[in-house]
């Protein structure tokens, strides 16, 4: 017996009756051979550690942009850290692992660099709108090697796009991943914040940490801890309703003095600005893109702005700002 087929029996001999077994996947787009040693849903997520989106997302910001420390998330933290707490819940819950993986690793390939600033920058230059979601669809089902994606299952693509505050996974695993997406950036994003000096532990509302935790440690605990105890057992991933209550409450908290704060926010509009610059830049000289890319214009009958959107969508924060200085900035020469 193959080593994949002996863990697909201990899927169904082990996992909860709600979790999504490898064997009962709705499959890929492009059908493949099995793996002899890995289940679906590992390679998946073998894939997605592999492929060059998620290796951007290292120089990608989390919230602070251009951070001078070495301690600040960067988008690829950020994605680890939901990881993490998502595994420990899908284990907790006998769901799917690897599923779970899969989708918590590959939930933000299509952030922009910049964070949430670029995103917003390339959703109003384009005439189609942007969105980080909708693009980590696009990264994984075209963009990853040269136009043919990485052909992902069916349950780790619907993970991923409705990852976002008003999605609706169709699995247990996705539903992890949705709720652990915001404990992990509310608690790392606070701790970011009490680094820089613009927020202190005691600035946070008693309403909520007696509720939570008055450490990030105690209020990642509690949010886990709620999220197993309320879910044990049944069709759904559900908090109590103080403790999602209170989290709501200090999401609210961080979006009115963290995100829209002067110290984590003053840069956005040069970076803002930057993007545009570059967007109007490359549309006018389609020619100028990497070869990847006019590719998916001439051969895949893509829109051009939706290209120029892939390229500068793909960037890390370092390689927009020296693409920018080549394009926009005199440099000095000598004969």
């Amino acid at each position: 017996m193959l080593i994949r087929e002996q863990l697909e029996q201990h899927e169904e001999k082990y996992l909860s009756k709600y979790a999504a077994k490898s064997v009962n996947s709705l499959g890929r787009d492009r059908e493949e051979e099995p793996c002899d040693i890995r289940t679906c849903y590992q390679r998946d997520r073998d894939r997605i550690i592999h492929c060059k989106a998620f290796r951007r997302l290292k120089h990608k910001t989390q919230v602070f942009l251009a951070p001078l420390g070495d301690h600040y998330r960067t988008r690829l933290t950020h994605t680890l850290e939901v990881s993490q707490i998502a595994r420990t819940i899908a284990v907790s819950l006998k769901m799917n692992e690897n599923l779970t993986e899969a989708i918590a690793l590959g939930h933000d390939l299509g952030h922009t660099p910049f964070g949430h600033a670029g995103e917003d920058a390339l959703n109003k230059v384009c005439s189609e709108g942007f969105t980080h979601f909708e693009q980590s669809i696009r990264v994984v089902e075209l963009l990853e090697k040269k136009g043919e994606g990485l052909n992902l299952t069916k349950e780790v693509r619907d993970g991923i796009i409705n990852h976002r505050t008003s999605g609706n996974p169709s699995t247990m695993e996705g539903k992890i991943v949705r709720l652990s997406d915001k404990i992990a950036y509310i608690n790392h994003d606070i701790d970011d914040a009490i680094r820089a000096k613009i927020l202190r532990e005691e600035d946070i509302p008693k309403e909520f940490t007696q509720v939570l935790g008055n450490t990030k440690q105690k209020r990642l605990n509690t949010m886990i801890y709620d999220i197993v105890n309320n879910s044990m057992d049944k069709p759904d991933i559900i908090m109590s309703e103080e403790i999602e209550n209170a989290m709501k409450g200090l999401r609210k908290f961080m979006f009115e003095n963290v995100y829209s704060n002067n110290v984590a926010k003053g840069q956005e509009f040069k970076a803002k600005t930057m993007l545009k610059s570059m967007y109007e830049y490359y549309l006018e000289h389609i020619n100028e893109l990497p070869e990847e890319y006019i590719y998916m214009i001439s051969d895949k009958g893509q829109k051009e702005e939706r290209v120029v959107c892939d390229y500068i969508a793909g960037m890390s924060d370092p390689y927009a700002v020296s693409q920018f200085e080549q394009i926009f900035v005199p440099f000095f020469w000598k004969m």
